[in-house]
Formats: structure tokens, C-alpha cells, sequence
């Protein structure tokens, strides 16, 4: 913001033009796991659920990396939203530097314990085969969505987010492309299977950072130095970790508790396996609505904490998450006539197609309450008010879901149904609890940075 233009940039920003982008944004980033297991599902459904569960523990690692995203986001925001954009700028270099370094460490651990991660999880002997492979490949290279994360972040943070969603749909073309040539052996081109897949992604995810990083240069409002990237402030950092840090907690604790019920899936059978990777493929789809209107939400409401906007913030909330259950109930309620036909897509099985559109039926409860959840949530940390989040959610996904996962779907032999009304118990709690923590207003009093006086705007 300049002297010239003295409108609020919260006020420059609806939630729909921000939203949309990172709607398909993130659709396009599932995309990079669901071609994957599309084309590869033609193949086996062995190599299918091998590389299904060797894609989580990638998304895993992609959450964590979030920590430092999620915290350079609300910093970014808020700074932007207090009008001292050049310091939104030196915080974001200094984000991108610590993302770095751990993507990195990352990419060591999955390269040196992949195939022990997988023998945790107690993946079928046959399939561990086929997915240290692929884990090994894109593990390797993980240390780029480290990267990219980092850096979408920073570029959307100022609303800018149309820019990042075409370079993910770049990436996803010449991962499609790629796979095409590489997983069947296309046009003269190896015929690799699996690995063609992994190389495949790693490619179009190189070229997407390195574009990435162009339009970081050009959409900034202040200009990022060489230096910048490498000189420590601790008070920078103390923002980013404020809000990072709880984030990572709560992604950890909720990646953990779902590896840990992804364990009881793989006892109740390879069947139920294989079910559990081709739903998730297709409801991952309806929670990137919630995550998209989540993100939108807290861009927003991050500038208006930022510039001291509590009551607009407040109310900013409470018409995302009408707007976004309304929405995900429509596109669930949708999906759910042609329930049958989207697991089809992934196999002719007909014991999974059955048991697949069962769990779909239970979407109509268990996306609402999912959605509900992320938009409140995101709000809170767009606030400053992050540890909240973190304490209640590990009570609900550890005293809730995994007790209640085990016993519905192992104990009483409800099989991935019982797992799946778990999951709809513990969304729907957490969604009420982060609910009640908005009303209460306690959040207005976290905001990280104060508002610019006129004097020193942009320093």
C-alpha cells in the first residue's frame, strides 16, 4: 500500500475472488496424487494402494512444511494489513530460507527410512516393494514442495493467489504429459511403471518452483534481497513460529492419529486398503472447497486483524463458513448420486465399488463437519490464536477418533465404515469446540503486529 492509495488492502479483497483461485489450486495439487494412482490402477490395484499409502506419508511430510507456510501466511498478512510491506518482505525471504532447510532434512529422513516407514504401517510385503521406489524418488526431491509452499504462501498472502493456481496447473500438464510417456512407455519413451510416476512428478514440481520464484519477484509490493535470505531475525522468526509451530502440531497430531488408523485399515484387509485409498482420492476433492474457502478466509481476516479490524474480522468469518457449508453439502449431495460410477473409475472390483460408495453415503455428515472445522480454524490462526486449535484438536483425534476407529472398525468388525464414522465423530467435535473459541472473542487479543501510522507506512 502507498501513500497514494490510502483504501485498507483488506478492503481491495472479496472472499470469492480470493477463494476461487486456491480452489483450484489445491484441486490441481491432488491431482498430482490422484493422476498417479488413476493411471496406475490400470496397472494393479496392488501398485494402486502400494502407492496410495506411500502418498501419505508424502502428504504428511507436505503438511509439516506447512508449519512454516501457515505462519509466514498470517505474518505476511497482517503486515501487509498494517501497511509495512517491507517488512512483510524481509519475513517472507527469511520463511523461505527455513522452509528450505527443512525440506531437506525431509528429504534425508524419507531416503534413509522410507522402506521402515512403510513396515510400520504394516503395508502387505508385495506392496512394500513397489512403493519404497516411489517414496524413495519423490522423498528425495521433497525438499522442492518445501519450496514451493513456502513461496505460494508469501504470493498469496497479498491476495494475489490467481498466480500460483497457474503454475499449478502447468505442473499438473506436464505431470500428465509425463506420466503418459513414462508410466505405459508412450512415443518410444521407457516403460517404467511406478517409478516413471515418481520421476514424473518430481520434474514438473522442479519447473514449477523455478516459476514460482519468478513470479515471487514480480507480484511483491516491496523487493525481497539476496541478503535477505540469509541474515537470522529473531523476531521475525518468534512471529512465524508463533503460529507456525501450533499448526505444526496440529498437523502432526492429525497425520499421526490418521497413520495410526490407517494401520487398523490394513488389519481389517488389503480390500478395505485399496477402498480407503480410492474414496480419499475422490473425497479429498470435497475438502479442498473447505480449505480453499479456509485460506481465502484467513488471508483476509489476517489483513483486517492486521489493521485493526476485529469486528469486521468477526463478521467476515461467520458469512465464510455459511457460504462454505451450504457449498460443500451441494457438491457432497451431488457426488453422491453418482457415487457408484466415481469409484468406478478407479476399478472394476466389485466388493470395493460396494463398500466405496457405503463410506460415500456417510459424506453427506462427515464433509459439513470437516469443512466447518477448517474454516474456523484458519480464522483463529489468521488471529494470532493458534495453540487453541492445536490443544483441542489432539484431545478430539487421540481421546476420540483413534480409541473409536479401533473399536467400530477392528473391535466390532464394522470394517472401514466403523473407521469412517470415527473420523465424522471427531471433525464434527472439533468443528464445535473451534466454534465456541470465535464466539468468545478471546482471539482479538493476539494479533502479532499493530497497525502502521500514516508517517511509516511501507517501512
Amino acid at each position: 500500500m502507498t501513500l497514494s492509495d490510502s483504501t485498507p488492502s483488506w478492503k481491495k479483497l472479496s472472499l470469492y475472488a480470493v477463494t476461487w483461485p486456491i480452489f483450484v489450486d489445491f484441486v490441481l495439487r491432488m491431482l498430482l496424487g490422484t493422476v498417479d494412482v488413476f493411471m496406475l490402477s490400470r496397472i494393479s490395484d496392488k501398485a494402486t494402494g502400494a502407492v496410495g499409502l506411500a502418498n501419505e506419508i508424502i502428504y504428511f511430510c507436505i503438511l509439516m512444511f506447512g508449519f512454516v507456510g501457515v505462519g509466514t501466511s498470517v505474518a505476511v498478512a497482517q503486515y501487509i494489513g498494517a501497511g509495512r510491506a517491507k517488512e512483510a518482505s524481509r519475513i517472507s525471504a527469511l520463511a523461505i530460507t527455513m522452509n528450505l532447510i527443512f525440506g531437506i532434512l525431509v528429504s534425508i529422513v524419507l531416503v534413509s527410512f522410507g522402506e521402515s516407514l512403510l513396515q510400520l504401517l504394516k503395508l502387505n510385503p508385495e506392496q512394500i516393494g513397489i512403493a519404497k521406489n516411489y517414496l524413495k524418488i519423490i522423498g528425495g526431491f521433497i525438499w522442492i514442495e518445501a519450496l514451493s509452499y513456502a513461496v505460494s504462501s508469501v504470493i498469496r498472502s497479498s491476495g494475489n493467489t490467481k498466480s500460483v493456481m497457474y503454475v499449478t496447473l502447468g505442473v499438473n500438464i506436464i505431470h500428465i504429459a509425463g506420466n503418459y510417456l513414462l508410466v505405459f512407455g508412450n512415443l518410444g519413451f521407457p516403460e517404467w511403471g511406478v517409478t516413471g510416476a515418481a520421476i514424473s512428478t518430481v520434474v514438473s514440481r522442479l519447473l514449477g518452483i523455478i516459476v514460482l520464484f519468478i513470479l515471487l519477484y514480480r507480484r511483491i509490493s516491496a523487493p525481497i534481497h539476496r541478503r535477505d535470505y540469509l541474515k537470522w531475525n529473531g523476531s521475525y522468526a518468534k512471529k512465524i513460529m508463533s503460529i507456525g509451530l501450533p499448526a505444526a502440531g496440529e498437523h502432526l497430531s492429525y497425520q499421526s492419529q490418521y497413520l495410526m488408523i490407517i494401520s487398523f485399515v490394513n488389519m481389517i484387509g488389503i480390500t478395505a486398503l485399496n477402498t480407503h485409498v480410492y474414496v480419499m482420492n475422490i473425497t479429498n476433492y470435497f475438502m479442498a472447497l473447505g480449505i480453499a474457502v479456509g485460506v481465502g478466509t484467513e488471508i483476509i481476516v489476517g489483513q483486517m486483524v492486521g489493521a485493526g479490524e476485529m469486528k469486521a474480522a468477526y463478521r467476515r468469518l461467520m458469512n465464510s463458513l455459511k457460504i462454505s457449508f451450504l457449498l460443500t453439502l451441494a457438491i457432497v449431495g451431488v457426488a453422491v448420486i453418482f457415487r457408484h460410477e466415481l469409484v468406478g473409475m478407479f476399478t472394476n472390483d466389485p466388493e470395493i465399488i460396494a463398500a466405496g460408495s457405503g463410506i460415500f453415503l456417510l459424506s453427506i455428515i462427515l464433509e459439513p463437519g470437516r469443512t466447518f472445522n477448517t474454516v474456523v480454524i484458519n480464522s483463529l490462526r489468521a488471529a494470532g490464536d493458534a495453540r487453541y486449535p492445536v490443544l483441542m484438536g489432539t484431545i478430539s483425534m487421540w481421546g476420540v477418533s483413534v480409541p473409536l476407529a479401533y473399536v467400530l472398525g477392528v473391535h466390532f468388525g464394522i470394517g472401514l465404515l466403523g473407521i469412517w464414522i470415527a473420523f465424522t465423530v471427531d471433525e464434527w467435535l472439533r468443528g464445535l469446540m473451534m466454534l465456541l473459541r470465535w464466539r468468545s472473542r478471546v482471539w482479538e487479543k493476539k494479533a502479532l503486529v499493530k497497525p502502521a501510522s500514516v508517517s511509516d507506512m511501507g517501512a
